[in-house]
């Protein structure tokens, strides 16, 4: 966490690289780290708008930064914010702010700037009828509302891959990063926080010891079969050859390893995943006729596609697009010295008083990093000065320091919050974000599980979820035109099919009347029950545009169709799975008697999104298990209420800035 966001990526064993990215709208494919930013930074700029706590995106940058900084910063930020509840000390830092760049941090402007805005949001507040708040507890909100910022990327990284967050370790680095670490562990249900001893400076650090890499890949366009295994088993050794010559030849190494990657797809597909073989002996073959000399690389292949996708396509081919060969060159240089242990507990330098969530004001401990020895343990609250980042251990957490500098952090559950239903401005900012995390990981399963190009490359798809009278609660930014009529579709439904819906139900959908945009745009519907009730609690939808379900032309969208059956196939509200059972034959009865040209995509495209839907009820029934389900389902009408809110205060803008005008139409029909 440095000043302007929050980088997060993933280490198991091996570095996560992605092979494709946009920037700036332009793609790029190059092999780089797979790395997620969101903008939660220390510089983040702080807002209260229409009943919402929010971060961000707008940065205060270095200059003039933030309001503390004493360089005319006027909006508060992330670091205020840490400043004003006792987590930064200005004596610790150097004085190096104010136009001249000698004064120190001025805590006096940021608590003037913190009260003008708990002024404002405890106005807000009783328009609205609602208890107001503590200047300390509209400062806590935004620093939760960040840390929720932070989480999000990381959920994406885990969750939405397959992988649970929970049986990670959470490592921090960064300037800012270490005020955050044990918040967000706990959030995210992790219980270890490794600090770096060079956690300020780690990214510089770190690039000056990185290992030195050269890759090499070359097309293969060949079927993974016992008939080219020896093929592919010969251009990997030459590869190998060829990739640790070139990094020799430019300076010797402590050691050099290479790394094989085959870009493997299934045929018909256009996913392909860079695989690392799993060694003979880690898990029992699949195809031992099929085995490199290097490794199993179908087990892998087939592992990671099912952990990511939820389901294989073993009655397919794997094909080989790319053979890839990473040569590492490491340097071996030892990153620092060992720190003497002692016997005697850790002194702190002084006190200080700290807000925490939930029990206020406490008088922290304070230790200097450089006066600790190994070994030593220090129980929260308390806060360790480094000279490159301060750390905040939290109350119920344990920090150790390591021999080699770094300081682990246990993290326990700490006090259980109660929330009630009542809406909460700060539970609603952090709601709103747990809902927008959960429909943009229905979109990253969809977009990764589907075969058409519509869907995977163009994008042409939307996931989102709604209460439980049908009404949108959050849409990821997808398609605009599909949100507008998401909402009308499963309204539709559930008028149309009150009292036949049931547990394990699927409803697709793609017609005018229900809902529906043109008839390719498919809309699948899954309605989610509790034992305890008869009626949905919630619904996820995904709307997907499949590129030929029939019709008179090849895309079925004719310009000179007069009947919508000419379009291609109707769906009102057909059950695509009927209590947990999918209908395959009735399906293909619609799809063919259309006409379609493409079965086997849009057989595939459904089972996506089935999927994708499947991934929203997980993450929301995570929530319900946390909260309740009175308060998650209260909590979707608040956004939606919030939602009105918003909207009236964006017309009163535009009335402000834009000036009064009166519009006038005719209907000249």
């Amino acid at each position: 966490m440095g000043g302007t966001s929050t980088d997060v990526s993933r280490y198991d064993g091996s570095f996560e690289h992605t092979y494709e990215s946009t920037i700036a709208g332009v793609q790029v494919q190059a092999p780089q780290l797979d790395i997620s930013t969101v903008a939660a930074g220390g510089g983040s700029k702080l807002f209260f708008r229409s009943g919402l706590f929010v971060v961000g995106p707008e940065s205060a940058g270095a200059s003039p930064g933030p309001i503390c900084y004493r360089k005319g910063g006027k909006t508060l930020t992330v670091t205020d914010a840490n400043l004003y509840l006792g987590r930064l000390l200005p004596q610790f830092f150097p004085k190096i702010f104010g136009p001249d760049d000698n004064q120190p941090l001025d805590k006096a402007l940021t608590i003037e700037a913190v009260n003008s805005m708990a002024k404002n949001v405890n106005v807000f507040l009783q328009q609205q009828g609602s208890p107001s708040m503590t200047t300390e507890e509209v400062v806590m909100g935004f620093i939760r509302v960040a840390n929720e910022a932070m989480c999000r990327p990381i959920r994406s990284i885990t969750q939405g891959k397959g992988h649970d967050t929970s049986t990670h370790v959470l490592a921090c680095f960064g300037g800012a990063g270490g005020q955050h670490a044990c918040a967000v562990a706990r959030s995210l249900g992790i219980s270890t926080v490794i600090v770096p001893r060079y956690a300020g400076i780690l990214s510089a650090f770190g690039l000056a010891l990185a290992d030195v890499v050269y890759e090499i890949q070359e097309p293969a366009g060949k079927e993974l079969s016992s008939g080219n295994i020896p093929y592919i088993d010969d251009r990997i050794d030459i590869l190998i050859t060829e990739s640790k010559n070139h990094l020799e030849s430019n300076q010797k190494y402590n050691e050099v390893c290479t790394e094989v990657y085959l870009h493997l797809r299934y045929e018909g597909t256009d996913c392909a995943l860079m695989c690392q073989p799993q060694k003979v002996g880690d898990k029992k073959s699949l195809t031992k006729q099929n085995m490199s000399k290097h490794g199993d690389f179908v087990a892998s292949f087939v592992d990671r596609y099912e952990r990511e996708f939820g389901f294989t396509l073993p009655e397919r081919n794997i094909i080989v697009d790319d053979i890839r060969i990473r040569a590492v060159g490491k340097s071996g240089i030892e990153t620092g010295k060992i720190l003497e242990e002692s016997k005697e507990e850790p002194r702190p330098s002084c006190e200080e008083s700290v807000y925490f969530e939930s029990v206020g004001w406490v008088n922290t401990r304070v230790f200097v990093m450089n006066e600790l020895h190994g070994k030593d343990k220090i129980e929260g609250p308390a806060i360790i000065m480094d000279q490159l980042s301060t750390i905040l251990v939290e109350p119920n957490c344990t920090a150790e320091i390591t021999i080699k500098g770094d300081i682990n952090i246990i993290v326990t559950g700490g006090q259980e919050i109660k929330i009630s239903t009542e809406m909460d401005s700060i539970q609603l900012s952090i709601f709103s974000h747990r809902f927008m995390s959960i429909a943009e990981q229905m979109g990253r399963i969809l977009q990764r599980t589907a075969i058409s190009t519509n869907i995977k490359e163009r994008l042409d798809f939307s996931c989102a979820v709604f209460g439980p009278d049908g009404g949108l609660v959050s849409n990821a930014p997808h398609i605009p035109v599909h949100l507008g009529a998401m909402q009308e579709a499963v309204q539709y439904q559930l008028s149309a099919l009150k009292g036949e819906l049931k547990s394990g139900d699927v409803i697709l959908t793609n017609h005018p009347c229900a809902g529906g945009s043109h008839l390719p745009d498919l809309t699948v519907i899954t309605p989610v029950f509790n034992p305890e009730s008869h009626n949905p609690i919630f619904f996820l939808a995904s709307r997907g545009h499949h590129a030929d379900i029939g019709g008179l032309t090849p895309g079925s969208m004719p310009p000179h169709s007069k009947l919508l059956s000419e379009e291609g196939a109707e769906f009102k509200s057909f059950k695509l799975v009927s209590e947990g059972k999918f209908r395959e034959e009735e399906l293909v009865a619609v799809l063919n008697g259309a006409g379609t040209r493409n079965l086997h995509d849009n057989l595939a495209d459904l089972h996506a999104q089935i999927a994708a839907n499947q991934k929203g009820i997980t993450l929301i029934l995570e929530l319900v298990s946390v909260y309740g389900l009175d308060v998650v389902q209260a909590y979707m009408g608040h956004i939606q209420s919030n939602a009105e809110l918003s909207v009236r205060a964006m017309l009163k803008y535009f009335v402000h800035h834009l000036g009064k005008h009166v519009l006038r139409a005719s209907d000249l029909s």
